[in-house]
């Protein structure tokens, strides 16, 4: 249990320095904008430097950012997922403010594909052990326990937002290789882990009673069982079907490793739900 604290922890670090090096080596230098609320800080940063007296570097930025998100979080969503977001951003501040803001090229197609490369990493392995870098992930995850509405559209919303004006600001040709790095950190987000914020497992096991005992005691999801059995050894099994976020993909994997790893999980994008989804 302690190992595997201590591995998370390591993670969200190595993630959080990721972030940084992606960020102070490759898009800031190059005025290439991150998504959510690590672009919402660059793109701040860059206004109050250029437009008023004042200076406050993106790192600072996204940590005051992140505060509110955070209370929301730890009242919402959960103390453990919270701290370790949270630990993520503080971690991701340091960084930044301790790499030297350089341009390792002036080719600033290179700047936006390899600091979308290296964001997306970071993030990517963050996610998969079960944390989240804040911002948008956090409220995601508040949004999708308190109603069933698509949080891509907020996401999309906010990252136009930052195109349209880093476009007006700095020239439409920076916004394009802003789309560029976005796509790029997708892409590499969904090989890592998902961008779909609900997903559904599929867990073929024999021993579902002790299985469904221990996703109760740790994810609030609802299980729905259906009888099975093996096409070539003609054994009796049970599939257990259970919808969840993203970021309880995790805890879940951890629990059938647990509990039965001779278990069959099928993981699968779900893009909308229709009845009952367990929220609290």
């Amino acid at each position: 249990m302690i190992k595997g604290e201590v591995v998370k922890i390591i993670v969200v670090l190595v993630g959080a320095l990721l972030n940084a090096i992606g960020l102070n080596l490759f898009l800031i230098p190059a005025n290439v904008y991150s998504s959510g609320f690590t672009g919402l800080s660059q793109l701040l940063s860059s206004i109050l430097e250029e437009y008023t007296p004042f200076y406050i570097s993106t790192g600072i930025l996204l940590l005051l950012l992140n505060i509110p998100v955070a209370i929301l979080g730890w009242i919402k969503v959960g103390k453990t997922f919270t701290l370790y977001s949270f630990l993520s951003v503080a971690a991701t501040t340091v960084f930044l403010e301790l790499i030297p803001l350089q341009s390792l090229s002036n080719d600033i197609l290179l700047n936006a594909v390899f600091g979308g490369v290296i964001l997306a990493v970071g993030v990517g392995i963050t996610l998969k052990y079960g944390a989240s870098t804040g911002g948008l992930d956090i409220i995601a995850m508040v949004l999708s326990r308190m109603k069933d509405k698509p949080v891509g559209t907020y996401i999309f919303m906010l990252n136009s937002v930052i195109i349209f004006t880093a476009g007006l600001l700095y020239g439409w040709e920076k916004a394009l290789y802003t789309l560029v790095a976005l796509y790029a950190t997708t892409r590499v987000i969904d090989v890592i882990h998902t961008r779909h914020v609900k997903l559904t497992a599929m867990v073929v096991t024999k021993k579902a009673d002790d299985l469904k005992k221990a996703i109760h005691s740790k994810l609030v999801r609802g299980i729905t069982m259906i009888p099975a059995k093996g096409a070539f050894t003609n054994e009796s099994k049970d599939m257990m079907i259970i919808v969840i976020t993203r970021y309880e993909l995790y805890d879940l994997e951890k629990i059938i490793k647990e509990v039965d790893p001779n278990a069959f999980t099928n993981i699968i994008q779900t893009t909308g739900i229709f009845g009952f989804f367990r929220k609290d």
